[in-house]
């Protein structure tokens, strides 16, 4: 049985056996819905029958252990058909920076609640890595997720384009420069911004320009999935005058769907004093040895849903034309063979390819390992 590889996402959760050529088999939503416990439809009372919503994992780290305690019980047992006694190896990927005590309760819940015969781990930026045939290089993340949709309408004084919906959200972002497999981390940069951070720029800039809007938040990720691009350059952006329209329930949008990614270029759109992300990726990188600096900025890899808005890859490479950097950032391509839309599950094919050697070269934490050491053993053989 191949080992399964497991990246649990705020929103996404890609789960599969390790077959690095193909896509993952299961992405699921992370969020959750606990239902009544008796079972009842609610139809004698619809208030006590609501479902209740449940994160498992918020910022990219598990918050509600039991709540992931169900998920992964569904994940192995239905999704990948595991059967209970004769659960297999499996591989996590770790979002930047995971607190030791959320790396020992995994590793804790793996062995003692599903009996797993061997555990590893492995830092989401050296997966995404891996995943485009690099072990050097710097990793560029903005993640999102999917959710359901609902429509409401918008209205506003343009001349309007017919169109239709889609949807988003979130997971937090970073820089990561990665040398021989390993993260530097006191380059690294984890920024608290992410999808849902964007998608309330996109509801304030929206709410500025139509007071008399009533649009959940929900209807903007929509709207920011299917619509959001990046301008040119800042100049371009200035001057935009685009028009989005939702067919039926009428959509009128100007500039702001320029807004998101132009936000990402210039973070003072969001109120924050900061440079731009090409910028900041040239400064994180700064940080490391003058040697390492070629081939950190030439292998630059750009992951998570929110990298693919149109426009972005082209605006990221301006960008890196006019940096401060002596060496331009150049973007490196994934193989061909690779799964489409390989950025928004890099880290999980990373993942597949790293468990076809640890597991096969026994540098996995094996049930012997977990019970001489205890939890505390993940540090030690997962780096």
């Amino acid at each position: 049985m191949e080992a399964a590889v497991v990246d649990t996402g705020s929103k996404l959760l890609k789960a599969g056996p390790a077959i690095p050529d193909q896509a993952p088999s299961m992405i699921i939503p992370t969020q959750m819905k606990r239902m009544l416990e008796d079972g009842s439809s609610g139809d004698n009372n619809n208030s006590l029958a609501e479902d209740v919503t449940v994160d498992p994992v918020v910022r990219g780290f598990v918050r509600d252990w039991d709540a992931m305690e169900d998920l992964l019980n569904h994940v192995l047992y239905t999704g990948l058909g595991w059967e209970v006694g004769n659960e297999g190896q499996i591989l996590f990927t770790d979002p930047l920076c995971t607190p030791k005590t959320v790396r020992e309760q995994l590793v804790q819940l793996m062995f003692e609640t599903f009996n797993i015969t061997g555990f590893y781990a492995s830092e989401q930026a050296v997966l995404s890595l891996y995943a485009v045939g690099r072990i050097s290089g710097c990793t560029v993340d903005i993640g999102h997720g999917k959710i359901g949709m609902s429509v409401h309408s918008l209205y506003f004084n343009n001349p309007v384009e017919v169109v239709s919906l889609c949807d988003v959200t979130d997971v937090s972002s970073y820089i990561a420069p990665v040398i021989e497999g390993a993260v530097q981390h006191i380059a690294s940069r984890r920024f608290e911004v992410g999808g849902a951070d964007l998608t309330k720029l996109l509801a304030q800039e929206l709410g500025k320009s139509n007071p008399l809007v009533n649009l959940s938040i929900s209807d903007i990720e929509k709207l920011k999935e299917q619509y959001s691009c990046c301008a040119e350059d800042e100049l371009a952006y200035e001057k935009t005058k685009a028009i989005i329209c939702l067919t039926v329930q009428v959509i009128r949008i100007g500039r702001e769907k320029y807004t998101v990614g132009e936000a990402l270029f210039q973070p003072s759109i969001l109120g924050l004093e900061a440079h731009g992300i090409v910028e900041q990726l040239v400064r994180s990188i700064s940080t490391v040895s003058s040697e390492n600096h070629r081939q950190l900025l030439e292998n630059t890899v750009l992951c998570g849903g929110t990298t693919s808005m149109t426009g972005f890859e082209d605006r990221f490479q301006k960008e890196s034309g006019l940096c401060s950097s002596a060496i331009r950032p150049a973007l490196v391509k994934p193989p061909e063979y690779m799964p489409e839309n390989l950025a928004l599950y890099s880290a999980w094919v990373g993942g597949a390819i790293l468990a076809k050697v640890v597991f096969p070269q026994n540098q996995h934490i094996t049930k012997a390992d977990y019970d001489e050491t205890g939890p505390s053993v993940v540090h030690r053989k997962c780096f």
